[in-house]
């Protein structure tokens, strides 16, 4: 069978793109990780996201038949939303040499392969696009080097690596070079362009990436943006770039599919997880950010924190960024995402009960248990319809 052919085709023929059907079967209302919940055209099955996870396995930003099995291995287990990892706008925009990438129209067929096997088998298919700004140009884990700034020998771009301000992350990564405004206007082009990429492939729900000390998160926070001109300085103006850019997206993006922004709520260069950082990056900050993108259209917003900052202490605990979604939900009136050690299925249950997020992301528990909603099934005591292939195993009373 030739490579281009989709692996799934054959399971769509034999009805396994049915939506799951979801009902409790030990409680009298269904739990509300599995009650499906709409924004826009588009109907999640439930309330569980796999966030978006580099996989630094890209060639010249291709996915290839890694990432179909990869994300395959989610879709088969039927996750309300599967968000394809960081997609870099252009080249140099990438973490790594080994990222995936939207920077070309030659980029939208693979993308495409992935996205159309999430969709056959009932989960709705986004993708992050981001950004690396002063934390591009790093070497994988894995690579040779391990995690350091990338030579132009070894297919770097060291002398290219950009940001608001000459301020590198930490003594590891590359000096960045400060963009002018030409320059931000074609960047934003970038984003743009991606888009309507994203588009194209049959993205349904599209995340922009301002989080984790990024691009977009060096322009919102005092700690990373030293410009003195309309970019810099208030937070009017540290806002201002990133706000552009997620315009220019939303208005090219599809009115009827969703857009959401992850974003860090704090820098934690104040420790405190509602301290103030009032000239860097706090909660308080991100609140006033999170009413620009309500106005301007963003959907729902991905509640993250950290990233933009070395050598600072995290309160790393359960659930330690809920709080963040939780004060942005209700300050801002908007759907949020919560995300950071959530592991346990009651726990996100409870997380959704209290009201302090509208979806929940898991992350690297589904990295070491990809039937991770299977399990969660089990757990909370309802019963989802499986793939045709997979139902024999569907974990009833009788069964667990």
């Amino acid at each position: 069978m030739p490579s281009s052919i989709l692996p799934s085709q054959a399971v769509q023929k034999q009805g396994a793109n049915v939506p799951p059907q979801i009902k409790s079967i030990t409680t009298t209302e269904t739990p509300k990780l599995f009650t499906p919940i709409t924004c826009k055209s588009i109907t999640l099955q439930n309330r569980i996201v796999v966030p978006p996870m580099c996989m630094y396995s890209s060639t010249d930003g291709f996915l290839n038949d890694y990432h179909v099995a990869h994300y395959g291995s989610w879709a088969l287990k039927r996750p309300g939303m599967i968000i394809i990892e960081a997609t870099a706008v252009e080249a140099r925009g990438r973490i790594s040499p080994d990222d995936s990438g939207l920077w070309s129209d030659e980029h939208i067929a693979p993308l495409k392969r992935v996205v159309d096997l999430i969709k056959s088998q009932g989960s709705v298919p986004s993708i992050q696009l981001a950004h690396a700004g002063r934390k591009a140009n790093m070497g994988s884990g894995w690579t040779k080097g391990g995690y350091h700034n990338i030579s132009e020998e070894d297919g770097g771009w060291p002398n290219d690596v950009v940001g608001p301000s000459e301020l590198p992350f930490d003594k590891d990564h590359a000096k960045p070079r400060a963009l002018n405004l030409s320059e931000l206007e074609e960047v934003k082009q970038h984003w743009v362009d991606a888009t309507i990429r994203a588009d194209k492939a049959g993205i349904e729900v599209l995340e922009v990436h301002s989080a984790h000390g990024y691009l977009l998160h060096n322009f919102l926070s005092g700690n990373s943006n030293q410009r003195t001109d309309k970019y810099g300085g208030s937070l009017e103006n540290r806002l201002r770039y990133p706000l552009e850019v997620i315009q220019a997206i939303r208005n090219v993006w599809p009115e009827e599919k969703p857009l959401w922004v992850r974003f860090s709520a704090t820098d934690f260069k104040n420790p405190e997880t509602l301290g103030r950082d009032e000239n860097g990056w706090d909660v308080y900050q991100a609140i006033e950010y999170t009413k620009a993108l309500k106005a301007i259209g963003v959907d729902v917003v991905d509640v993250s924190s950290g990233g933009n900052l070395p050598d600072v202490k995290y309160p790393i605990g359960k659930h330690y960024q809920v709080p963040f979604s939780n004060a942005i939900k209700h300050e801002v009136n908007i759907p949020t995402g919560a995300v950071g050690l959530i592991t346990e299925p009651k726990e996100a249950e409870e997380i959704l009960q209290k009201d302090e997020a509208d979806y929940i992301l898991v992350g690297r528990e589904h990295l070491r248990n990809p039937a991770w909603t299977v399990r969660a099934v089990a757990e909370l005591g309802v019963h989802m319809t499986m793939i045709n292939q997979y139902e024999r195993a569907n974990p009833r009373p009788s069964r667990i």
